[in-house]
Parts: C-alpha cells; sequence; structure tokens
C-alpha cells in the first residue's frame, strides 16, 4: 500500500496581493511565491517599478500582475481591487508589506520633544494605515468566500525600545493588536477559512536602514553593531529566510493557526542581551 499525504504547502494558482511588493522584502516574497505557482499581484504607486518586477517574475516563468494604488487612499484600493478581480477573479492571499520608517520621524541623536508631529502622522499612516485598510478593502471579499489569508508585517520595534524610531514603533504595536483583533473578529463572524497572522522580522538590509547599518566603506555601524550583539546568531538576517513562515501563512498549512505573530529573527526577541 502506498501511503500519500497532501502538499500542506502548496500554494499553486493561488492569486496573492503585495502591498509594497517592488521593496527588498517585498519583492522577494514576490519571487519566492511566483517561483511556487502563485499567481502574484504586485500593488505600490510607482508603476514603473511594479511593472519591471512582473517583467522579472515573468521571464522566470510565473505570472504576475502590476497595479497601481496608494495604500492609504482607500478609492485607489477599490480600483486596485477591480483590477484584480475583472483580471483573476479573485483574491486568496493579503500581504501587507508596504511601511516603513519616516527620516524626518527619526530622533536617534536628540531628545524626541522636537519630532514634528505631521511626521509622527506620515509613518503612522504609511504602517498603520497602510496595513489596516488594505486589509478591509482586500478582506471584504474573502469573508463573502469565507476562505483567505492575510498577512501583516510586523518589526521588533513594535515590542521593544528600539532608539530613535518612536512613530515607528507605535504603528508597529498597533499592527500586532489590529491582526490579532481581525484575526478574532473575521474567525467568530466569518468562520474559520480566514486567517489574519503577522511576521516580525528581525534585523534585514534593506534600502531604508542600509544607512544606519553600514558605513560607507562597508563596515558596520555601531547601531549594526548593537544590534548583533544583541542577536544570539550573530547575523543579519537573509530576506529568502522569511520564504517559509510566508509560505506557511500562505498555505493550507497554517489552516488552524490565526492571530500569532511570528519573529523570525535569529533569536533577537528572546535575548535580553545578558
Amino acid at each position: 500500500m502506498t501511503i500519500t499525504t497532501p502538499d500542506l504547502f502548496n500554494v499553486h494558482d493561488r492569486v496573492v496581493l503585495i502591498t509594497g511588493g517592488y521593496g527588498v522584502l517585498g519583492g522577494s516574497m514576490a519571487r519566492a511565491l511566483a517561483a511556487a505557482g502563485a499567481r502574484v499581484a504586485i500593488l505600490g504607486r510607482r508603476a514603473d517599478a511594479a511593472n519591471a518586477l512582473v517583467a522579472a517574475l515573468e521571464d522566470a516563468g510565473g505570472r504576475a500582475l502590476a497595479l497601481v494604488g496608494d495604500v492609504v487612499d482607500r478609492d485607489s484600493m477599490l480600483a486596485a481591487r477591480d483590477a484584480l478581480f475583472a483580471a483573476w477573479g479573485g483574491i486568496d492571499v493579503l500581504v501587507n508589506a508596504a511601511g516603513g520608517n519616516v527620516a524626518r520621524a527619526r530622533t536617534d541623536n536628540v531628545l524626541p520633544f522636537g519630532m514634528p508631529m505631521d511626521a509622527f502622522d506620515e509613518v503612522l499612516r504609511l504602517n498603520l494605515h497602510g496595513t489596516v485598510l488594505p486589509s478591509l478593502v482586500f478582506g471584504e471579499p474573502m469573508a463573502t468566500q469565507q476562505r483567505g489569508s492575510i498577512i501583516n508585517i510586523s518589526s521588533m520595534a513594535s515590542t521593544q525600545a528600539l532608539s530613535g524610531v518612536m512613530g515607528y514603533s507605535a504603528a508597529k504595536a498597533a499592527v500586532e493588536n489590529f491582526t490579532k483583533w481581525l484575526a478574532v473578529d473575521l474567525a467568530k463572524k466569518c468562520g474559520d477559512g480566514i486567517r489574519v497572522n503577522a511576521i516580525s522580522p528581525g534585523f534585514f538590509i534593506a534600502d531604508q536602514n542600509r544607512a544606519v547599518l553600514v558605513n560607507a566603506d562597508g563596515t558596520w555601524t555601531p547601531r549594526a553593531t548593537a544590534v548583533l550583539a544583541k542577536t544570539p546568531m550573530g547575523r543579519f538576517g537573509k530576506h529568502e529566510e522569511l520564504h517559509g513562515v510566508l509560505r506557511f501563512l500562505a498555505s493550507d498549512a497554517s489552516s488552524f493557526v490565526t492571530g500569532t505573530v511570528i519573529p523570525v529573527d535569529g533569536g533577537f526577541s528572546a535575548f535580553t542581551g545578558v
């Protein structure tokens, strides 16, 4: 007798929308899911960047779609949803990868009292509103079909005080709370087919943080040295090391997982530094 087991991590033919999908981490996620057979829609404000990534994914044999939209504008998100449904007929997975810090909101070497409140509002809108609004717009058809997975992106800053990033920290803490709230609400009202979870990356070098981690000569900055000292694995993450958790949450392998925040951090969140 031959015993077979289903491929619980199968995402073939699933429709995945990734906001901020042409960023360093979002683009890496898009490549991983497209390579696994998913249909991947790349959403962002820059049509040229979205189209360039779509062309690269298609050249590699994947199926991809470029969508132009602003994650903090409801009309823009509704138009993107209409375009996605017109092209592929629905959505299975939403990855909220749009986000990041705002330079004017940083307070690395100064007291926080002079931080412009409009800068605080900007970083809050980008990270919190930019997660909540797409979740509401694209989560609505998931509720109707009683099936889908929403994957948010949190941060080590959500639960620990990281110097210089007050607004970003507050926004990501709220993203984690929203993840749990929406997971509970949708499960209770729409059944067990809709799941909402978050990935909390540790420290990965990307375009937005490169200047604060890497000196012009390629050596580590003092901040990078401090991060590595608190990371038991002693190194920064590689972008592909997010792919396993991403595919887990996008697939049926996580069918009984909702309301969780999964760290991928080399042990950073577990270590006190002592």
